[in-house]
């Protein structure tokens, strides 16, 4: 057997080479010679058993013949690959060699254009949608998707303030400048926007590209049926950076310290070569005790596999992008950042990270040292600290009405009915505070791709207690089925959200304290917390997981509408430049939202950092 075929006969079936046993099913294999043609070249192995004994062909050169009259009426455009046979101790095979083509994308005729194109996805041939049909024709070209124009739009849907203070050290942006880094391009006489400039900073870029955002999620455990927190990132892409490594720095513990600066470059990398063209997720990163898998939309690019990736070769699929990223100093040379990934996890010591293409979707994984567990014996202590000192506010606010043991049973009595245990319980009433959701969209809200088997018990488990109920009660099994917070699941989840040394509890009658009662004391608790200056932290805080309208800003505080004090807040925040418009150029839109800036987002920051570190302060100075 000749070194070549030992070669090949060696591998394993992958994304450049599959093997087969005879063309008994001549439409599969044209399916792999259009994958391969497609995506990154290839070879086809005919007379190769499952288990890699080679059986050959009994009429190779019947079968050769065969083979080259279904490519040519199979295959179009034209499809010309290397077919060679092989003989070895007198058994034959059929080697078909496709190289990636430059008149891609080529489909199957009998299926059409639409139907009928292929990629390569690891050891399977997939059927191309749209969008992904259309990256394949721009790769062909030249083309990329970010440099193309916009010409609906113009220079003023740009945040300019923004670019200009990205730059502040580097350019003066003017016209020529914004046409230099392709920001700008001409179009018919005039300058327009290219996707990559409404990408990077498009005052409503999520109304051009809905998917183009981050989700990040902390999950319990090492798989992803508990989330623990969450974070929807819509800030410009260079700003997006910083935000989610303060994410993975809010989460980090000193135990288990996070490999840093592989996160940044696998982050980068996401941003930099996400296919932005894609419609149905956005980027998304998952943060599990054990690793930190980092996911964008966008396969690899046409010619590279990756083996190639990490040998440092590589393709930039966003040129604006890309380019602007280096101009920022946020990017390492190109083709160093996969390579640097691996080399630095060599030098720390951690497992080799993984790159895998998953459907239309690329993910690197990211093994941590050690766990980062989040509920470790020293956080629990830490709990009972606080507990206990909730509890000891609580006996001083109303020593004079009762003795030290009636008021911590009145603390429990007012707690207790509803503290949700768990936090995929408390998530779920978060979720459902707003509007009534399906078990569907509840699933999707947490992050989850469908409805797991702990969110099946949760609801049942909430609805039992009375903080959940059906819209359509008389007809459960309803397609039009929604869950909504009964006024008891509204005052536990207002419980989880209010500190508790605002809430005063009263004894009434031996201590116990009336439903009704606990909900007044939280209402009351609620509006003087809102009182003073902690009115903007709240303001601040409802806003910092998604862009809200100021009536669900009321709704989230507890109001029935805006009130007077509201309307005064929301002015002064987006004054002082910690509130922002989602739609800036018009003020007065009815989908108008308001968002966290970066600089409101470090403010609640430093301000929850403050009151922890406070709080721990006083739990020392209780147990002396």
């Amino acid at each position: 057997m000749s070194e070549f075929l030992k070669s090949i006969i060696s591998k394993s079936e992958g994304k450049t080479l599959e093997f087969k046993r005879d063309s008994a099913s001549p439409t599969l294999l044209m399916q792999t010679l259009v994958a391969f043609a497609n995506t990154a070249g290839g070879r086809l192995v005919i007379g190769v058993g499952d288990k890699r004994q080679i059986v050959g062909l009994k009429a190779p050169l019947d079968e050769e013949e065969r083979l080259r009259s279904l490519i040519a009426d199979s295959i179009a455009p034209h499809l010309v690959p290397n077919i060679e046979l092989i003989t070895v101790n007198d058994t034959t095979l059929l080697i078909v060699e496709v190289f990636v083509s430059a008149l891609r994308p080529h489909c199957l005729k009998a299926e059409g254009h639409e139907q009928g194109v292929y990629v390569r996805i690891g050891t399977s041939n997939r059927q191309a949608d749209n969008a992904l049909i259309a990256e394949i024709g721009r790769s062909a070209d030249g083309i990329s998707f970010d440099e193309m124009p916009m010409p609906e739009l113009s220079k003023d849907d740009l945040d300019l303030v923004a670019v200009q203070k990205f730059f502040a050290d580097n350019w003066m942006l003017d016209e020529q400048a914004l046409v230099t880094i392709k920001l700008l391009t001409s179009y018919q006489r005039r300058l327009v926007p290219t996707k990559g400039a409404i990408l990077l900073f498009g005052k409503e870029r999520a109304l051009h590209f809905s998917d183009a955002w981050v989700q990040c999620g902390r999950f319990t455990g090492t798989d992803k049926s508990v989330i623990f927190d969450h974070l929807d990132i819509h800030d410009h892409l260079p700003r997006a950076v910083e935000s989610i490594m303060q994410f993975f720095s809010k989460h980090a513990r000193p135990e288990a310290p996070l490999p840093l600066t592989i996160l940044r470059e696998a982050v980068m990398n996401a941003l930099m070569h996400a296919d932005y063209s894609q419609r149905g997720a956005p980027i998304r990163i998952a943060f599990l005790d054990d690793r930190i898998e980092i996911e964008n939309p966008g396969t690899l690019l046409a010619g590279m596999t990756l083996d190639s990736m990490k040998q440092g070769s590589s393709r930039i699929r966003n040129h604006v992008i890309a380019r602007v990223f280096r101009e920022l100093n946020l990017s390492r040379s190109w083709g160093s950042g996969i390579c640097s990934i691996f080399n630095e996890a060599e030098a720390l010591g951690l497992p080799e990270p993984q790159i895998m293409e998953i459907g239309a979707r690329m993910r690197v994984t990211v093994y941590l040292a050690g766990s980062a567990t989040l509920f470790s014996e020293p956080a629990q202590d830490e709990s009972c600290v606080a507990q206990v000192n909730n509890m000891t506010e609580a006996q001083d606010i109303s020593r004079k009405e009762a003795s030290k043991e009636a008021q911590v049973a009145a603390v429990g009595a007012a707690q207790n009915d509803a503290r949700i245990k768990g936090q995929v319980e408390a998530h779920i009433l978060a979720v459902c505070f707003f509007s009534p959701l399906s078990s569907a969209e509840i699933a999707v809200a947490l992050g989850h791709k469908q409805l797991s088997g702990n969110l099946r018990k949760a609801l049942p488990r909430l609805r039992d207690a009375g903080l959940l109920e059906y819209t359509i009660p008389e007809s459960p099994n309803s397609r039009l089925q929604k869950y909504r917070l009964t006024e008891k699941g509204k005052a536990a989840h207002l419980t989880t959200s209010i500190p508790a040394h605002n809430v005063k509890v009263q004894v009434k009658d031996g201590g116990e304290l009336s439903y009704g009662a606990q909900v007044e004391l939280l209402f009351e608790a609620q509006d003087k917390v809102l009182s003073g200056a902690q009115v903007y932290s709240r303001v601040l805080e409802v806003c910092s997981l998604v862009p809200l309208s100021s009536a669900e800003i009321a709704a989230a505080l507890g109001h029935k509408q805006l009130s007077g004090n509201l309307r005064k807040v929301l002015p002064q925040l987006r004054n002082a430049g910690l509130l922002q418009y989602t739609i800036e150029e018009k003020p007065n839109s009815r989908l108008q939202r308001y968002r966290l800036t970066a600089k409101g987002r470090a403010l609640l920051t430093a301000e929850q950092r403050s009151e922890k570190e406070k709080s721990a302060g006083e739990n020392r100075k209780l147990l002396i």
